[in-house]
């Protein structure tokens, strides 16, 4: 059995091993063999999750009996979307016969509803229910389960038919997710100062989403979306795009990545009302800002950095010293502030900018590891 397996970027760690997973599919199988030998059962496997749990068994049930399966959703990801899907339905012998369900997992009971309202009109002499795999605690408890394989805690688990994202299924030992706690950052850096290439780094060494304020205005006005046009109605007429907007996008982009270990907020807050927009947004969502680093960086190694980017990138931003030292002061007159309202939250961090790639990623890290 493998320590981790990794899916989708999502590491997993081992749980439970092969064997203990048969010596529950072989508890379940005896039990309902001690009170079906001397009627023919139909076992009701719930694809997709359950094939495995359904093969196992079925070679451990030594008694007469019969197979079919019906296929339900409500996973996407990490989580239950709440909306049961039927993907395949019942056939009809099962009217007036001895029907026994063989689910991989209950946990939330909501495919469990579905179940049982599915064969509510079909006549059923017994109905019962078995699940390899049973979460005491999230149970709603609003049916019965007579068979049990093994009680296990609310963790997301892979593997022995489990998936994640359709992968993970052919794993023979169960793994469960490592979950580490949400890290929500703002980043702040003056112009030059290298947020873009670090942002990049953090992201991919903490399963972080990147979310650029000014890359997420530029796709939804070229894409066309509703906040784009509005947006650009604004920006049109000359005037600032209100908060409101801004954090609609932001809201989009979040809810566009609920697998997200965390987010980096790179170009927004800008201003305090911006940060306190913030603040409830996330509060709304259950989540919050963790900590906002800046990378600290002297003016002049900055200005020679931004001239010479100024060469390839062609900005002519970037290409004239009086606007660069102008986007100085207009990111020190606005920063400020923000480094109070932070600081009082005890969120404020300031990393130096200067130095080598790694090194300076080495920083950054240092500060997030303490988090």
């Amino acid at each position: 059995m493998k320590d981790t397996v990794t899916l989708h970027g999502r590491r997993f760690e081992a749980a439970i091993p092969e064997a203990d997973i048969l010596a529950a599919v072989r508890r379940v199988a005896d039990a309902i063999a001690r009170d079906y030998k001397d009627r023919v059962p139909v076992f009701v496997g719930v694809l997709n999750g359950a094939f495995m749990f359904v093969s196992d068994f079925m070679k451990n049930y030594p008694h007469p009996c019969e197979l079919t399966f019906v296929k339900l959703s409500s996973y996407r990801g990490l989580t239950s979307t709440g909306i049961v899907e039927t993907l395949l339905d019942l056939p009809e012998e099962v009217e007036g016969r001895d029907v026994i369900i063989l689910e991989d997992i209950v946990d939330t009971g909501r495919t469990l509803q579905e179940l049982v309202h599915m064969f509510s009109n079909k006549n059923i002499k017994d109905f019962k229910i078995a699940t390899l795999f049973y979460k005491a605690d999230l149970y709603n408890g609003e049916y019965a389960i007579d068979y049990v394989g093994m009680d296990i805690p609310d963790q997301f688990i892979v593997g022995y038919g489990l998936d994640y994202k359709e992968q993970g299924r052919n794993l023979r030992d169960i793994y469960q997710l490592n979950q580490q706690p949400m890290i929500n950052i703002v980043l702040f850096g003056k112009p030059g100062a290298g947020k873009g290439t670090q942002a990049a780094f953090l992201k991919e060494r903490y399963n972080l989403q990147h979310i650029s304020t000014g890359d997420v205005f530029r796709r939804n006005i070229k894409g066309g979306t509703e906040l784009g046009n509005l947006a650009k109605s604004y920006i049109d007429k000359g005037e600032l795009v209100p908060d409101e907007v801004t954090i609609n996008m932001l809201r989009e982009e979040v809810e566009a990545h609920p697998e997200a270990a965390g987010f980096i907020f790179d170009g927004f807050p800008r201003t305090t009302a911006q940060a306190e927009a913030l603040d409830h947004f996330l509060e709304s969502k259950d989540m919050g800002i963790h900590a906002t680093i800046a990378l600290e960086a002297d003016d002049e190694v900055l200005v020679a950095r931004l001239l010479e980017r100024g060469k390839v990138s062609g900005r002519s931003d970037d290409q004239d010293e009086s606007k660069i030292r102008n986007r100085f002061e207009e990111y020190n007159a606005k920063t400020a502030p923000l480094k109070d309202y932070y600081q009082q939250q005890g969120k404020f961090h300031s990393v130096n900018g200067i130095g080598e790639i790694q090194e300076i990623t080495r920083r950054l890290s240092a500060v997030i590891d303490q988090l």
